[in-house]
């Protein structure tokens, strides 16, 4: 892996996202809204059911700025292939010297770039406004952290691959999967609560394990040891297959021709 060529994919991202005020929304907009969204219903039920209970907000909160730690990375893969499919500009990138690998790690990279950005916007504002930030989980917040970044980038990888293999028709999935996991990961809630025998599917998700431990921890019980380990060993398998999908569907791609789709 050659870092300089590394370093031009993520040049070459940032200056996308510099020189573009709109592309700030989701780093510098949707989160104040999203904290605003799901802060004032945390407050609101905890106002309705007649307590003062600060741990409603907290998990709505808590579950709130840790899915955006796996949008923000997914998002990043996902748009990264978009900009150069839209730009007409991904025949350019395969007649270069950047490999796949090299690729992929650079948009990788520099999703954390934005994550960092959006992290720092959320922070700010649920700390000012509800008095709440990451640190209420203490240094637990780090591993389940990590957990999401590991899930978002498999989560990429894959709507990259589909989008290599099934054209612009395909960029829907960039947003709509991310519903699907705002809706089975049990972000807001346990999976024990879908409907139809749902959760005793979901409920071993990697993602579902990484906030079933920040409820456990936002409740004031010890940190599940158990629960990581099992959301970090399945976050490594989602991970090896999501990157094995994503070469296959680039093979794919190249053998079929489907480059002539953006040229």
């Amino acid at each position: 892996m050659n870092f300089i060529r590394v370093g031009a994919v993520i040049r070459r991202h940032w200056l996308v996202l510099w020189r573009g005020p709109h592309r700030w929304f989701e780093i510098a907009f949707w989160p104040v809204m999203d904290a605003i969204l799901w802060g004032s219903l945390g407050v609101y039920i905890a106002t309705a059911a007649g307590s003062a209970n600060s741990t409603v907000v907290a998990l709505m909160l808590g579950g709130m700025t840790l899915f955006w730690t796996l949008t923000v990375v997914q998002m990043t893969v996902s748009l990264s292939v978009m900009d150069e499919t839209n730009t007409r500009n991904l025949l350019n990138v395969l007649t270069t010297s950047v490999t796949p690998v090299e690729y992929l790690f650079g948009v990788a990279a520099f999703g954390l770039m934005k994550l960092a950005l959006t992290m720092t916007t959320i922070t700010v504002m649920t700390t000012l406004v509800y008095g709440f930030a990451l640190n209420s989980l203490g240094w637990n917040a780090v591993p389940i952290l990590l957990l999401l970044i590991v899930n978002g980038w498999a989560l990429g990888f894959v709507i990259l691959g589909l989008v290599l293999r099934f054209g612009p028709s395909a960029e829907i999935l960039t947003w709509g999967l991310n519903y699907v996991m705002l809706s089975i990961s049990g972000v807001f809630f346990p999976p024990s609560v879908l409907p139809g025998g749902l959760g005793d599917v979901v409920r071993y998700l990697p993602t579902g394990l990484a906030f079933d431990a920040m409820r456990t921890i936002l409740r004031g019980e010890p940190a599940p040891a158990g629960t990581l380990w099992g959301a970090a060993a399945g976050s490594v398998v989602v991970l090896v297959l999501a990157l094995a999908f994503c070469g296959w569907m680039l093979r794919v791609f190249r053998r079929r021709g489907f480059v002539t789709r953006y040229s």
